[in-house]
């Protein structure tokens, strides 16, 4: 069988509409953001007082569901793309089939709640990023890039969701939610500690892959999606973060990087109008 299989060749029906990381963020009808206007509420936090609340909540849920085949595929190819003992131990890739188990079942589970908040498979894009961190040559560096970035942006979007079916009184979504946030703790606690384990002896090894992890966290922390601030619509979930294995310096790197895409996002639009209104004076 192939190895090594590149984000272009993932088996997709015609449902599936595939877009890069760029696109998706560059879209301004991403119900995720709000608008970057002046009107901008200061409280964006995914919550039912939100006018685009069920916009929003359905494309975030349609988004985990593609990330959960994404999880699958890329925990599933690290157990086949690597020869065990020489370049990965053999209790690692059990933990890797583990976690395929688990996402196959937060792949159904997804299916079902997209269904039961009245979207359909395909109905918003497919952003292939995950996968993209999964196609790595070492196994490190996937720990990094997948268990520990990716999975742990995943606690942080199931904490957020599981809030949001509270609130709204949803107790299917709200118990999902918790069910799935349980796993995604035990999947980011595996690639911390393997993480550790295998670069023991080779600090080389394990810097190169927390500068990726942190190039992966920077990436998903574009405009400022996911911080500690209530102006972004995902939080920081800094202790079920903990309880995965991150160390207090960790979460806090993680939050000043967000925060600081958070100012970044704002300077720029308030430069971008100031151009608009520049520009509208000169003619």
């Amino acid at each position: 069988m192939r190895k090594f299989f590149p984000v272009d060749s993932l088996a997709r029906d015609s449902r599936f509409n595939q877009i890069t990381m760029s696109q998706s963020q560059a879209d301004p009808r991403s119900p995720l953001m709000a608008a970057d206007t002046d009107k901008r509420p200061k409280a964006n936090r995914l919550q039912p007082s939100r006018p685009d609340a069920s916009d929003a909540a359905r494309s975030l849920m349609h988004g985990i569901f593609v990330g959960e085949i994404q999880a699958l595929e890329g925990a599933g190819r690290t157990c086949h793309d690597f020869e065990t003992g020489t370049e990965a131990p053999f209790a690692l890739k059990l933990d890797m089939a583990r976690q395929a188990w688990d996402e196959a079942r937060h792949v159904e589970i997804s299916v079902k709640l997209s269904e039961w908040m009245g979207s359909e498979i395909g109905q918003y894009a497919e952003n292939t990023v995950l996968f993209e961190a999964a196609c790595s040559t070492d196994p490190v560096l996937r720990l990094a890039g997948v268990n520990r970035a990716l999975e742990g942006l995943a606690i942080d979007v199931f904490t957020t969701m599981k809030e949001f079916g509270g609130i709204a009184g949803d107790p299917y979504l709200e118990f999902c939610e918790d069910w799935m946030l349980a796993d995604e703790v035990t999947h980011v606690k595996m690639g911390s500690d393997w993480l550790r384990r295998i670069t023991e002896n080779d600090p080389d090894r394990r810097k190169k892959a927390l500068e990726f992890q942190s190039v992966v966290d920077k990436i998903f922390s574009f405009g400022g999606t996911r911080s500690d601030s209530q102006e972004s619509p995902i939080g920081l979930a800094r202790r079920f973060r903990e309880l995965a294995g991150f160390t207090d310096a960790e979460v806090e790197d993680i939050a000043d990087v967000s925060l600081r895409a958070l100012e970044e996002r704002k300077e720029f639009t308030r430069q971008a109008q100031a151009d608009a209104v520049e520009q509208f004076a000169a003619s």
